[in-house]
């Protein structure tokens, strides 16, 4: 094989080529030599060469040479970066990106979800439902699917749907105006139950209406007590979350815990459960139960009601707690609203104010105040101090509320001072102990901070800083009678709980645990231990010093006639927002304690901008109609005295 530098390429010798004109070599030496003569050259015109160029181009088999091996580089050269990118891309993809890579590839095949699982309910004291699921319905229209008229249909469905018109307009006019509004997918009715769903399938059934009609079931919270609880129950959202009450504050107690269900696409695109765990679908039985008791919620909203309605109060509350555990018997505010329907309502009937906004509290404190200085020796029952009316302080004027009628009392006890509600005289009891004791024991009591009811979204109460309250005289002076700091309704109760049940200070709740359906308790609320902040011989003392304010004093209203009942009074002007009091403003209140020999309920009333009338007019009597339903419920035998 010879080389043939016209061609760049080796050929073989015994391939010869045909002889063409100009050949000078004789065909021997071509064949012996593989070399043939070039063709005569063209003209220098022909392609701009001289025939000197053309023949060093190809004369020079080395350069070709060295020109071939290049490109022979370079082509491996390629190939090797080709190679060596898709080795880099292949470990990129199969070692860095695989575990991004299998979680999409699982997530495009895998799909994991929960099975809706209903709520658990929430019963009273005594079993009664106060909240639960249910299945209901929304009934949509397509009318242009209809097969019978729209009068025909309205007049089929009106007796079945409670439909909102307006005044002298029929159901059925109601039904075909809103049948006239689109040709499909028309709301005509929510939330209906499963009787009323029942009834329109059968109607479709029985007279082929079945076009046009839809049904779309779906589980919704029920109150079936409507606003009875309200306040304490809160609502549950379009979600299925709670937004308010315990259906916010006990959201993991209610919430039924079930495990997720797998799903993986089959071959032909459908979703398939991978596997379901033996029993997966079973659903407890169990029940959140509170403290609550309906028959004496229902009489206290009553109660609560027709006061605020008599004297055109802005808003009320109240409580009702065993004093021996801390368990609420009953929560009501006004205005309230009715979960089913929390939508239509205005945002602030959301709160229950009882444990979310603050006020001072007035001369229902003063029973407090009184068991501070007598816990701390520095008075007795019968501690005389001179009640002049009105006094002077650091500018200010602090006077009785009756003073204008009553004027100066002069000496008077300790009992006295409490029966009549004197703040002249509360001054000097509370100025007889040193202020920064007095400071202490308020914090002792928790004042600054809240109460720690399970009632969601409670408040601080707002107690002045301590050199503040030490350094001023008018700051001692003020708390004396209740004013100058403020307190929760819910916090007011849980202090007045210690002076019933021998000073201990019990938390308030209103949830009691879980139960079964027969009664038997899965879970049951931790309670702190109760701090002793009274010794029980001061309590007892205060409780009979109360018994006469009922008796005799600014609380007749709240008389029971074979009870004994111990109470306050209270009746303080409203804090303006830039300081200051209200001159026409005021809040009053009533605090009973019943039965005061062997104490255990305390029931709290406190009225909110009533238009007239004091704490002894107002709030007493709300309290006294509470005590009756109590007395009834709990089967309350008449004091001996």
């Amino acid at each position: 094989m010879s080389y043939d530098p016209r061609f760049d390429r080796y050929r073989s010798p015994n391939v010869k080529r045909p002889k063409q004109a100009g050949d000078s070599l004789p065909d021997s030496f071509a064949a012996r030599t593989g070399w043939e003569k070039p063709a005569k050259p063209r003209s220098s015109g022909s392609f701009g060469r001289s025939p000197q160029q053309t023949a060093a181009s190809w004369g020079r088999p080395g350069e070709r040479l060295k020109r071939s091996k290049f490109r022979l580089w370079a082509v491996w050269a390629v190939l090797m970066l080709g190679g060596l990118g898709l080795a880099v891309n292949l470990f990129y993809l199969q070692v860095t990106r695989a575990p991004a890579l299998r979680k999409q590839a699982e997530q495009q095949q895998t799909l994991k979800t929960k099975p809706f699982v209903p709520r658990r309910p929430i019963i009273d004291r005594a079993g009664n439902v106060l909240a639960i699921d249910r299945q209901v319905y929304t009934l949509y229209a397509h009318p242009k699917l209809f097969n019978h008229s729209k009068a025909e249909i309205a007049a089929k469905l009106a007796p079945m749907l409670a439909i909102e018109r307006s005044p002298g307009t029929t159901s059925e006019a109601e039904l075909i105006r809103r049948f006239n509004l689109a040709e499909s997918g028309i709301t005509i009715a929510e939330s209906l139950p499963q009787e009323v769903a029942d009834r329109i399938a059968q109607m479709q059934i029985k007279d082929s209406l079945v076009d046009g009609l839809e049904l779309l079931r779906q589980q919704q919270r029920f109150y079936p007590q409507q606003e009875l609880a309200a306040d304490i129950l809160g609502y549950v959202d379009g979600e299925r979350k709670g937004q308010a009450g315990v259906e916010y504050s006990q959201q993991n107690l209610l919430e039924r815990s079930m495990p997720s269900i797998q799903f993986s696409r089959s071959s032909n695109g459908n979703w398939v459960p991978d596997r379901l765990t033996a029993g997966f679908v079973q659903l407890d039985d169990l029940k959140l139960q509170l403290t609550i008791d309906s028959r004496l919620q229902r009489a206290a909203r009553i109660a609560l009601k027709e006061k605020m309605k008599q004297h055109d109060a802005k808003r009320g509350t109240v409580i009702v707690m065993d004093a021996r555990n801390g368990e609420l018997l009953s929560v009501v505010a006004e205005p309230s609203y009715d979960p089913n329907q929390y939508f239509n309502f205005d945002l602030s009937r959301y709160k229950n104010w009882a444990v979310t906004d603050v006020y001072e509290p007035g001369s229902t404190f003063k029973a407090i105040n009184v068991a501070i200085a007598m816990e701390a020796g520095a008075v007795k029952p019968n501690t005389v101090f001179k009640d002049e009316g009105r006094i002077y302080m650091d500018g200010w004027t602090i006077q009785n509320s009756d003073y204008k009628q009553a004027g100066a009392r002069g000496p008077s006890t300790v009992t006295e001072i409490l029966k009549h509600s004197s703040n002249v005289g509360m001054v000097h009891v509370m100025r007889s102990m040193k202020a920064s004791l007095y400071y202490q024991a308020l914090e002792k009591l928790g004042l600054g901070q809240t109460a720690g009811t399970d009632l969601p979204f409670e408040v601080t109460s707002q107690l002045k800083n301590r050199e503040q309250f030490i350094n001023s005289p008018v700051e001692v002076a003020t708390t004396a009678f209740g004013q100058g700091f403020s307190i929760t309704p819910i916090q007011l109760v849980q202090l007045n709980g210690a002076l019933a049940n021998g000073g201990k200070l019990v938390t308030p709740h209103v949830v009691r645990g879980l139960f079964d359906r027969n009664g038997e308790a899965y879970w049951k609320l931790p309670r702190p231990v109760p701090k002793q902040v009274f010794s029980p011989e001061t309590t007892k003392q205060v409780l009979e010093m109360m018994e006469t304010v009922v008796d005799g004093g600014t609380g007749k209203a709240a008389q029971i006639p074979g009870y004994r009942i111990a109470g306050k009074t209270g009746t303080a002007q409203k804090a303006n927002a830039g300081g200051g009091y209200s001159d026409k403003a005021i809040i009053t209140s009533f605090v009973g304690i019943m039965p005061v020999e062997a104490p255990r309920y305390v029931v709290l009333a406190v009225i909110d901008e009533p238009k007239d009338g004091s704490g002894g007019t107002v709030a007493a009597p709300i309290v006294e109609s509470v005590m009756e339903a109590l007395i009834s419920i709990e089967k309350i035998a008449p004091s001996k005295k």
